[in-house]
């Protein structure tokens, strides 16, 4: 059995979340502990950040900020960093984590949401449609940009 905890509800997580998803993405521990304090500062729902635990382990996560490195900065904001540890796949816990995100927002009226990835078929199943492609950041090829209003 597994817990969803959003960052602003339980700010004595932010130091293991921000940890968790640096391993999982790479990107700087200090990206994320920014991210995370602009959460805690900020009255809009933009950044948050969310995760699923089952008792201490943090099983699966994702955030929402302004933009995730991409070229349509015109498109905000976006669901980013979605993982799920790999023995709790295919139980629904990212479903349930990307449909608290977007209840949460539309409970402060941010809608649409938005959100890029290379994978196709997994978000259409939580009511998400392709919407357009993105440049992201660095990257050589396009990605598909997926909305949920």
């Amino acid at each position: 059995m597994y817990e969803i905890i959003r960052l602003t509800e339980h700010p004595e997580y932010k130091d293991r979340m921000a940890g968790w998803f640096h391993e999982k993405w790479g990107v700087p521990t200090e990206a994320y502990l920014e991210s995370m304090d602009e959460a805690l500062t900020s009255e809009s729902g933009v950044p948050e950040w969310y995760v699923a635990v089952d008792g201490e382990k943090i099983i699966a996560g994702l955030g929402v900020i302004e933009n995730d490195f991409h070229d349509r900065k015109d498109l905000a904001p976006n669901v980013c960093a979605v993982y799920t540890e790999e023995e709790y796949r295919k139980q629904g816990i990212a479903g349930e984590l990307l449909n608290r995100i977007v209840g949460d927002l539309k409970d402060k009226g941010v809608t649409p949401v938005y959100l890029v990835t290379d994978h196709t078929g997994f978000y259409e199943r939580y009511g998400w449609e392709f919407f357009c492609t993105a440049q992201g950041d660095g990257e050589e090829e396009p990605t598909r940009l997926y909305i949920h209003r």
